[in-house]
């Protein structure tokens, strides 16, 4: 579950100090597209002083800080039109091996940015024009003064175990016969320990016990923080929901489902620490 956090490399900062005097990180997206320059199954964001260098123009940047002493900057074009022929865009998840592990995580942060300036541009309480404030990653409007920030879900995910089995399910949303782990977002006004019970009772029937804190993932797709956690059955019988959950059942460390949760998520890794710790010796 260990890796090495991003803030070795990255500066975050909201207001850019150097403007337009150093090569730039170019975090440019077209809806959920971001555009790469790839070469032999790597890719590189595109690094330059400016987007005219690029012969790019956009709708909205973000200052994001600093990438190994470079700044870094979000945007937003209207057009997958780009006149470069080493230049692309590509979906964000299907980057996850090919982009360095920083600047994977600093594209996410960047997606959702975009994301979020786009969609506050006006007032949620007024309908007044916002102005992007200088001293916070916010958004303020002159009239009633409401103050937006960048939207986060929290969202928790459960390896539960039985007897060195593990509770693994088939989601609706799942392509083919993919299972994956117990997991829901957090409602206003509960801990994420009550989220992780009522999760797996409204998911499979199930009493939980013993939930502790394993690790978290920023998860872009579109805002969540996905927070992983174990627990350990306590009583009931798995009984699917119906409406997210149709399949559930548990497993043992060498007979796990074919089909399994991307490498880029959590799920994996939380599925991965369930083999290294629970495998025959």
């Amino acid at each position: 579950m260990h890796r090495e956090s991003i803030y070795k490399n990255y500066m975050p900062a909201i207001k850019a100090e150097h403007a337009n005097k150093t090569n730039s990180y170019w975090f440019i997206f077209y809806s959920d597209k971001l555009l790469i320059k790839a070469d032999d199954n790597k890719a590189d964001i595109p690094f330059a002083k400016s987007l005219e260098d690029l012969n790019i123009t956009a709708e909205r940047t973000q200052y994001l800080g600093t990438l190994k002493g470079h700044p870094c900057y979000s945007a937003e074009i209207s057009s997958d039109i780009i006149d470069s022929k080493s230049l692309s865009f590509k979906s964000l998840r299907s980057l996850f091996s090919i982009l360095e592990e920083d600047v994977f995580i600093l594209a996410g942060k960047a997606f959702q940015i975009v994301n979020w300036d786009k969609t506050h541009q006006y007032c949620g309480k007024c309908g007044s024009e916002t102005y992007t404030m200088e001293s916070e990653r916010a958004k303020k409007c002159p009239k009633c003064g409401f103050t937006s920030y960048p939207v986060l879900s929290p969202a928790v995910i459960t390896a539960i175990i039985k007897d060195k089995k593990i509770l693994l399910a088939h989601n609706r949303s799942f392509p083919g016969k993919r299972y994956g782990l117990i997991a829901g977002f957090v409602e206003p006004g509960e801990t994420l320990e009550e989220c992780v019970k009522r999760e797996a009772m409204e998911e499979v029937g199930i009493s939980i016990k013993s939930i502790r804190y394993l690790g978290s993932q920023p998860w872009p797709f579109p805002n969540s923080l996905m927070i992983g956690f174990t627990a350990e059955y306590e009583s009931g019988e798995i009984k699917e929901d119906g409406e997210e959950i149709d399949a559930a059942d548990w497993f043992e460390v060498n007979n796990l489902p074919e089909e399994l949760p991307s490498e880029i998520s959590i799920a994996n890794k939380i599925i991965n620490w369930y083999i290294e710790n629970f495998k025959v010796k």
